[in-house]
């Protein structure tokens, strides 16, 4: 289940987000943290799988679309499709919203089929 991030989350977050290679860097992990605390169309959410935090996904809103930052899994529950499922259930909530990727992100994207309407 995708929840929407909190400042109590905060340690929990940035452990999940030290998993992206570019974000290994405690002044780099802080940095973004910080963009995601103080800018409105940075969201932050974390998947919970049973009583643990398992993953993160980190998107920017615009108007007609959004762009996935960051995914990251912890590494003990890779393999399990938790990545796959915060990608179909942000496409979900973002309602239409064409989704987008950086660099970064755009090789695990590009493993994820789109969400087909049953």
């Amino acid at each position: 289940m995708l929840f929407r991030y909190k400042k109590s989350f905060e340690k929990i977050a940035m452990g999940l987000l030290s998993f992206m290679p570019k974000e290994r860097e405690l002044k780099k992990l802080q940095q973004t943290m910080h963009i995601y605390e103080e800018n409105p169309d940075w969201q932050l959410y974390l998947w919970k799988k049973g009583e643990d935090f398992v993953g993160l996904l980190g998107i920017e809103v615009q108007e007609e679309y959004f762009i996935i930052h960051h995914v990251s899994v912890n590494p003990s529950h890779r393999g399990e499709g938790i990545g796959r499922a915060m990608v179909e259930k942000i496409q979900q909530m973002m309602q239409g919203k064409e989704m987008r990727a950086t660099e970064e992100t755009q090789p695990f994207l590009e493993k994820c089929p789109e969400q087909k309407a049953e």
